[in-house]
């Protein structure tokens, strides 16, 4: 599977890696529980608001045991150019994105836009996988508990998420 759906052709059809407005005719029929999946991960980053101009600092945050979560995921297979301009991949894909959420009060103070929607427990996922799809904006709706994350630092995060960090 690759990360970012196409997105709706008025903006381009640029991937699109998060998904926030679930209300749009563009993903609604990915909200079906066929096309819903888990994002299983370790840690996430976000860009730090108060970046100094042209230096995004990136803040990690992960689970306090640094076990593995979820994202609240939907996917599909896609058939197509995928991949950059200069090398681009033609054939069929399985693509996914997930959903995101107003941030926290610890993702806030340095994403305030938008987190994605973490899912914790084996109740939750199991509701995100078969819930109607009446119930989505309920799910995504939901505000992560402060303590579900923490802040880690840069050598520590890239333990998590296999080294790679730029």
């Amino acid at each position: 599977m690759r990360w970012g759906l196409p997105g709706p052709p008025q903006f381009g059809g640029a991937p699109v890696t998060n998904i926030r407005n679930v209300k749009s005719p563009h993903w609604r029929a990915l909200l079906a529980p066929a096309h819903r999946c888990l994002v299983p991960f370790t840690a996430f980053s976000e860009y730090e608001d108060a970046s100094p101009k042209g230096k995004k600092q990136i803040r990690w945050f992960a689970p306090p045991g640094r076990g593995v979560l979820h994202f609240a995921g939907i996917w599909r297979e896609w058939t197509g150019d995928y991949g950059s301009k200069k090398e681009p991949n033609a054939g069929a894909h399985l693509l996914f994105s997930f959903l995101t959420t107003e941030a926290n009060d610890l993702v806030r103070p340095v994403h305030a836009k938008a987190m994605p929607v973490v899912l914790c427990t084996e109740a939750e996922r199991e509701e995100w996988l078969n819930a109607p799809a009446d119930r989505i904006e309920e799910i995504q709706s939901r505000v992560l508990p402060t303590e579900a994350l923490e802040i880690v630092a840069d050598d520590e995060a890239a333990q998590y998420v296999g080294g790679y960090i730029k």
